[in-house]
């Protein structure tokens, strides 16, 4: 993987374990830290090698605890956080991404692990949503995303209320899959994303497409026909016999389709 500033990229086989590298900030967005992260998670789509990711952050006291925001350049839209494509890539990605929670997930931290296939967190994990304290909101995947994992009446609780959640509490309302002593978080997560590169890369983006297709119109069904069915049918008898029966002006022969 490439150099970055704000995230740390490394490879271990078909895993790959992307961290958002500013503790000191509570490892917050920043705008080169979303650009990175959308790198980041690019060169994991396009990486045959890889088959899964974890997402975590450095440290032992934050996971990720939102934006981080200039207000002399937040009214200019070339300086607005582009959270929102780091967000659709995690979604849209065919392939499974695993969040690690290792401390505080507040505000875009909490919406990050959410869109994240699975989250493991550690024991001592905080989640949080803030915005009405502080006249911000999430009326995207913020909101969708979060109802789909806890339902309607506990993802309002949430944002309205604005309360603490430990990571018990988080488990017991399905907002995460697990909850292991922190010390053992990053192998745990690494464990599951290593489990997941055992599994059928096409079957398991196909599900993921199916999960999140009904929020993502247009854009998901074409996604998920560009890298799960196009891709499929060009190995096919039939792709090859119709292909060839172009190239030499005849017409295709249906025998030779499921050859």
């Amino acid at each position: 993987m490439t150099e970055y500033t704000d995230i740390t990229a490394q490879v271990d086989g078909p895993v790959v374990t992307i961290s958002i590298d500013r503790p000191d900030h509570g490892n917050k967005f920043r705008h080169q830290t979303c650009l990175e992260l959308f790198d980041a998670l690019q060169r994991f789509r396009l990486d045959p090698g890889l088959r899964a990711a974890v997402l975590t952050g450095t440290g032992e006291k934050f996971f990720c605890i939102g934006g981080e925001h200039d207000e002399v350049t937040s009214l200019d839209q070339s300086q607005v956080l582009p959270i929102v494509d780091v967000y659709q890539a995690v979604d849209t990605i065919p392939k499974p991404i695993v969040a690690a929670v290792n401390g505080f997930a507040v505000g875009g931290g909490n919406v990050l692990h959410t869109v994240c296939d699975l989250s493991i967190a550690a024991d001592s994990a905080v989640f949080r949503q803030v915005g009405p304290m502080v006249g911000s909101f999430d009326a995207g995947y913020g909101t969708w995303y979060l109802e789909d994992t806890i339902g309607r009446k506990r993802a309002k609780e949430m944002w309205y209320l604005n309360r603490k959640y430990s990571a018990a509490q988080a488990l017991e309302m399905g907002l995460v899959n697990q909850v292991v002593p922190a010390a053992e978080l990053r192998a745990r997560a690494a464990g599951v994303a290593h489990e997941l590169a055992t599994r059928s890369p096409m079957a398991l983006g196909a599900l993921k497409s199916a999960f999140s297709g009904r929020h993502n119109g247009v854009s998901g069904q074409a996604r998920m026909a560009h890298d799960q069915y196009l891709s499929v049918y060009l190995t096919t008898g039939e792709a090859h016999e119709t292909n060839a029966a172009f190239t030499e002006r005849r017409a295709p022969d249906p025998g030779r389709f499921w050859s």
